[in-house]
């Protein structure tokens, strides 16, 4: 007992003089301490997007936009990862979308469609925004570096402005069911975005629960439409499309099938395109190869009008399908 006790005095000693000979020690501890707590005080409370940058933000290169809340990124030290964007939910474009939890989102194939569109929207905006560009990423001290799936979870932060707050405001997200220190700024966000029914929030009007978001067939075909592409529609043509959906239990076999607007620009689908139960199919104004998910019309300018026009599906056989109006 009496030699270990000698044995821990000695290193106690050691250490002591250890930190006072190398005179960084204390004051490196000083410095995390300090970091730590300018990072939470840099959160933005005010209500207006945060503009100044953190103490711990990194800054990334934006190698890939998965969709409106998901981007991936090289970290300065050439690592390459997944960011979650923190705090919001866009609508799925890669997978079924369940409207409940869109609030006021009717649960029909209508509510579906329009929450596909408006997906489509959101990663649309974020590809605008954030595509091959130098952003930061900001930590969140409550909600922690990395989700579940072991993602980042940050704000990302491009010219100044904090895009997942961006996201809210314009409708494009949901708040995400969460705990992160700037919640209740996101909060009056969502409820400002819902009560002026933009972006998803459209999918709650009586004209998305009657179908409004773009028509369905009793067996359970439905289409929509982005006609305004983000930009310059001409330069942009592949962002402006139409989606089929079959939500009905049987293949839709669409060989010789046409989608067409109010003018007669027409596209016939090609022999031995079909349409699983489930599946959609993107049919995009520009150029492109086609696979099983997106057709490409190969146009050289924009087809659907953003005043308004109509889109008309037709079998085989020149027979109507459905057709949606919107103005």
């Amino acid at each position: 007992m009496v030699r270990r006790a000698t044995a821990t005095l000695v290193v106690v000693a050691l250490a002591v003089l250890a930190g006072c000979l190398g005179g960084g020690g204390a004051g490196a501890a000083t410095t995390v301490e300090s970091t730590a707590t300018e990072t939470a005080a840099t959160t933005s409370q005010s209500g207006s997007p945060a503009t100044a940058a953190a103490a711990g933000d990194v800054t990334v290169e934006v190698v890939e936009v998965v969709d409106g809340d998901t981007i991936k990124v090289v970290m300065p030290d050439g690592a390459r990862e997944t960011v979650r964007l923190l705090g919001v939910d866009t609508p799925e474009v890669h997978a079924e979308n369940t409207p409940d939890e869109f609030e006021g989102v009717p649960e029909t194939a209508a509510g579906r469609t329009c929450l596909r569109a408006a997906g489509e929207d959101a990663s649309a905006y974020a590809k605008s925004r954030l595509a091959d560009r130098t952003v930061e990423l900001r930590y969140d001290g409550k909600a922690g570096e990395r989700g579940y799936y072991g993602r980042l979870l940050a704000y990302v932060v491009v010219d100044g402005a904090e895009f997942n707050y961006d996201l809210i405001t314009e409708g494009h997200a949901r708040l995400y069911e969460s705990s992160f220190e700037e919640r209740e700024r996101y909060e009056r966000a969502e409820r400002d975005a819902r009560e002026r029914g933009v972006g998803l929030w459209s999918c709650a009007t009586e004209g998305a629960a009657a179908g409004g978001a773009g028509a369905t067939t009793d067996d359970g075909l439905s289409l929509s439409v982005v006609a305004d592409a983000p930009g310059n529609d001409n330069d942009n043509l592949n962002e402006e499309y139409v989606t089929l959906r079959n939500d009905g239990d049987a293949a839709i076999d669409l060989s010789g099938w046409t989608v067409s607007d109010a003018a007669g620009a027409t596209y016939t689908f090609a022999g031995g395109t079909e349409l699983d139960p489930g599946a959609s199919l993107t049919l995009h104004t520009g150029s492109g190869t086609d696979t099983d998910e997106d057709v490409y019309w190969g146009r050289g300018g924009a087809v659907w009008n953003n005043g308004g026009d109509t889109v008309t599906v037709r079998d085989a056989t020149g027979d109507e399908v459905l057709a949606y109006t919107y103005e």
